[in-house]
């Protein structure tokens, strides 16, 4: 069974914040977001489980509203699209 990922393109300094330096990276790996290159960051249903638990002042919160699922970075939101 192939796992879910969820994808947004956020820019490549975005993605090394969420993967290396957001509340969520000092998790165990599977918690974690991945810098997948190019500006893109990557989500399984672990972490993004994980990055839901974030309050929306935090840097890497999800939310999931009228306007589809999305992660945070400062006042930018970027649309995460499932991949599988």
């Amino acid at each position: 069974m192939r796992k879910q990922q969820w994808v947004a393109e956020v820019g490549s300094e975005n993605a090394a914040f969420l993967a290396t330096r957001s509340r969520t990276a000092v998790l165990a790996s599977e918690y974690r977001p991945r810098d997948l290159g190019d500006g893109r960051v990557g989500y399984d249903e672990r972490s993004l489980g994980a990055a839901r638990e974030l309050s929306e002042e935090e840097e890497g919160a999800i939310t999931d509203d009228g306007d589809g699922l999305r992660v945070w970075v400062g006042d930018d939101a970027f649309d995460l699209e499932e991949q599988g």
